[in-house]
């Protein structure tokens, strides 16, 4: 495709729209405006027009311009809560300080259409310019009620810093990542991170590129309120029924909460288990100390833990580590008065189990030594120390609903 072709048969540029359905009313609440060239009966994708680095800004502009024209003249028709999503290239945003595109936008508010409907999906991987012009264009469009999508997640940018600078309402999300279990662990290690940002901003999450169930159910598990693919509806010159999938995404939503209710159950069942078993040992070791404590534990425990601790309600380590290795148990007293208080929930957990006297079964993360995904459980064995105990993965893979 000759980007001459495009430039001389305008006419053949139109907008292509793909749906966006909403977790909460399982319907399509916008659309993701793409741009597409009719040429001898083929549909051809214009994004590799747009990063062609060899097009002036200008030719780029007056395409892009040709393609939101078309769409909003469209989009005026459909109902007031339906937004628009207008892919922005940073650079192209910056065109002439983004006055013109602004202005494009104003004469449609005239013609009725509330620019509250319409969102920035701004791509900047590989924007040159100054970064502190564009925050406050942005900011200057947003006075006008213009929402800001940043696009997927790019670690080659400072993805995180800019996320914090421009305090998007919608974080884009690719799912390409999920595709290759390689790069789908760390992805989900990143994605809870993001998932944590995403609400103390107040964004929203949008997961795009679903082809498959499977990544449906990682979205919605994942905190996405809304979601794009292929898997739901592929891009389209003309608008859908805004209900045509309510029923089918009803459906894998019941699917998907009655999965996690059992997953749910599971985890309780085992915290349950756990706090019987350990319960009765402390009971059956109440004079012993931590040593003939450990003992008892190693020789229950054994083929379910592989790390056992006491800390006080502060976090200082006040016994050994007791490990488990390939030659069977040994004492590490190495750690004695490390302090733990710095880990995430610690102390949250500490003042839980403090107040309701029972231990607790953490979620998943990964070790820091072994780097396996493992739990932990904890739990009160006096007044002021607790015992904590590592599930290894193999129990939690033998009993895969806890994983």
């Amino acid at each position: 495709m000759d980007a001459l072709d495009i430039l001389t048969d305008l006419e053949n540029v139109i907008p292509y729209f793909q749906p966006i359905f909403s977790a909460d009313e399982q319907r399509v609440i916008a659309y993701e405006v793409l741009g597409r060239y009719q040429s001898e009966g083929n549909i051809i994708s214009l994004g590799q027009f747009f990063l062609d680095d060899q097009i002036p800004d200008e030719y780029k502009y007056e395409v892009d311009l040709l393609i939101v024209q078309k769409a909003l003249d469209l989009a005026i028709r459909l109902e007031d809560d339906v937004s628009f999503y207008l892919n922005r290239d940073a650079d192209l945003l910056m065109y002439r300080h983004g006055e013109p595109f602004l202005q494009e936008l104003l004469a449609y508010e005239k013609r009725g259409l509330n620019l509250k409907r319409i969102v920035l999906e701004i791509s900047e991987g590989n924007y040159k310019g100054d970064f502190a012009q564009l925050d406050h264009l942005l900011q200057y469009y947003r006075t006008y009620g213009i929402k800001v999508a940043i696009a997927s997640i790019d670690s080659d940018t400072n993805y995180f810093e800019r996320i914090g600078q421009l305090n998007p309402e919608i974080i884009k999300i690719n799912l390409q990542a999920i595709k290759s279990n390689a790069t789908a662990s760390s992805f989900t290690d990143v994605l809870f991170s993001l998932s944590l940002l995403a609400r103390k901003i107040g964004a929203t999450l949008l997961f795009e590129n679903i082809e498959m169930s499977y990544q449906l159910q990682f979205a919605w598990k994942n905190g996405g309120r809304y979601y794009q693919g292929f898997y739901l509806h592929p891009p389209a010159p003309e608008f859908i029924e805004r209900e045509l999938l309510k029923d089918r995404l009803k459906g894998k939503f019941h699917d998907f909460i009655a999965y996690e209710k059992r997953k749910l159950e599971a985890i309780y069942s085992a915290a349950a288990y756990f706090q019987n078993k350990v319960q009765d040992i402390l009971v059956k070791n109440k004079k012993a100390n931590y040593e003939e404590l450990f003992t008892s534990l190693a020789k229950e425990m054994d083929g379910i833990a592989f790390r056992m601790y006491v800390c006080d309600e502060d976090g200082f380590q006040k016994s050994s580590n007791i490990f488990k290795g390939e030659n069977g148990w040994f004492t590490q007293k190495e750690y004695i008065q490390k302090n733990w208080s710095w880990r995430p929930y610690f102390l949250e957990n500490i003042i839980k189990m403090r107040n309701e006297g029972k231990g607790i079964l953490s979620d998943l993360y990964s070790d820091i030594e072994s780097g396996e995904t493992i739990r932990t459980f904890s739990i009160p064995i006096n007044g002021n120390d607790y015992l904590f105990i590592d599930i290894t993965y193999q129990y939690l893979f033998d009993h895969d609903q806890l994983l």
